[in-house]
């Protein structure tokens, strides 16, 4: 079972051209004939961490200075993770009608909808980059390692999306409850407040895997270089999310155009 799924993903990176294609034009299409085209999630964005960074930053006392960037990088990053997640659930259903009548390998819809959702962040983090031209690089030695987070943070991204778009197509019901349990998470995550911001309460965030995933990819464009015990759970996920994803896809692979 574990071999069928990887002999699917080989062949679905190898047909990166379809996958590439398929993503781009999406996009191309949901803003076609738009002077500004995707940049318009740009400014949506924008104006989004603009009014709650001056809303919160108030409320929470916090200097303007500090608080945008990390305000910024966390929305961003967030968006890349709930819309992938979220459009994971629907990777095999939407995509029914070729399923049923190709033999196309089946991850290449999971690789579309990752690489969709990079196009989009890709908008989205010229904010971040501006905010940082503004007030200033905090860590030049941190900033690098940015790098490697963003790697570790897409491949976890990826299998949830993975497991999402198999129980989905199988249990219906599944994208909504999905739906709400991200916007449960997002309010649990330090997104909008800081992770030493809750005292008594900190064991939310320190429970919470989504608050390393952001972290290891958040903290380096702060300034901060990711704990040790960052780079544990969140590299603890890939040993544990991958084989498991890639073994439940294995074993329910063939199932898939019945499903959908």
């Amino acid at each position: 079972m574990f071999s069928f799924a990887l002999l699917d993903l080989r062949n679905s990176i190898a047909s990166w051209r379809l996958w590439t294609l398929l993503g781009w034009l999406e996009v191309r299409q949901r803003y076609a004939r738009s002077r500004v085209g995707p940049f318009w999630l740009t400014i949506s964005m924008g104006v989004m961490i603009g009014s709650l960074g001056m809303v919160y930053g108030t409320l929470f006392g916090q200097s303007m200075k500090d608080y945008l960037p990390f305000l910024a990088s966390s929305l961003v990053l967030w968006g890349l993770f709930s819309q992938t997640v979220q459009d994971g659930t629907l990777a095999y259903i939407s995509s029914s009608s070729y399923i049923r009548q190709m033999a196309t390998p089946k991850l290449i819809y999971i690789l579309q909808v990752v690489w969709r959702n990079l196009i989009v962040t890709a908008h989205n983090f010229v904010i971040v980059i501006l905010l940082l031209v503004i007030f200033g690089v905090k860590s030049w030695t941190a900033l690098p390692v940015f790098i490697l987070g963003l790697l570790v943070f897409v491949l976890n991204t990826m299998w949830i999306a993975m497991l999402a778009a198999l129980l989905s197509a199988r249990f219906r019901d599944l994208p909504q409850i999905i739906g709400a349990l991200l916007q449960v998470a997002f309010y649990v995550t330090p997104i909008i407040f800081r992770p030493n911001a809750l005292n008594r309460f900190a064991f939310i965030v320190e429970w919470n895997p989504l608050a390393y995933l952001i972290g290891v990819v958040r903290e380096p464009l702060i300034g901060q270089m990711p704990s040790a015990l960052t780079w544990e759970v969140t590299i603890g996920m890939l040993v544990i999310g991958w084989p498991l994803a890639l073994l439940i896809t294995g074993r329910f692979l063939k199932r898939i155009p019945y499903w959908v």
